[in-house]
């Protein structure tokens, strides 16, 4: 009888232990149905930088580091043109940059349907690291742009 009780308790405090997992938690951005964003998810890598990937709850999302200090959301709000926010061009994917809530920034995915966000906190992990990983990029890459960022000088007045 001892011994079986020695046996439940080791499997509830193994079950409590697993339960305590690493998971984070996020929603699920409107378009995360899509089957492009599935493309990208199963591309993400297992580590960005020394970050290892940790499970998350929501679909077509991922999150990197203990604390979490990098998130991916695939199917958020495509973002139409704007001057409101810098528009960088990564390895072949342009990116809208909001770092209005520095040092964690925000770049959102230019002229590709679904889009793809990135959050990323800049005293853990670089931006220009995170959205240059190849396993991020390749994902990207499969969803295929419509559009692309315009330089200043190229706007008609």
């Amino acid at each position: 009888m001892l011994r079986r009780l020695a046996l439940v308790s080791g499997a509830l405090i193994l079950l409590a232990l697993t339960g305590c997992s690493s998971t984070v938690a996020l929603k699920p951005a409107p378009d995360a149905n899509n089957p492009a964003c599935a493309e990208v998810t199963v591309r993400l890598p297992n580590a960005i930088g020394d970050m290892q990937r940790r499970w998350t709850d929501a679909q077509a999302t991922g999150a990197y580091g203990e604390p979490t200090a990098v998130i991916v959301a695939c199917g958020v709000a495509v973002p139409g043109p704007t001057a409101d926010l810098q528009c960088v061009t990564l390895d072949g994917v342009d990116w809208l940059v909001d770092d209005s809530q520095a040092p964690k920034m925000r770049m959102t995915t230019y002229g590709r349907d679904p889009a793809v966000q990135v959050f990323v906190d800049t005293k853990r992990i670089g931006a220009n690291e995170v959205l240059s990983n190849s396993g991020l990029v390749s994902g990207i890459r499969t969803i295929k742009a419509t559009s692309a960022c315009i330089a200043p000088e190229g706007l008609s007045k």
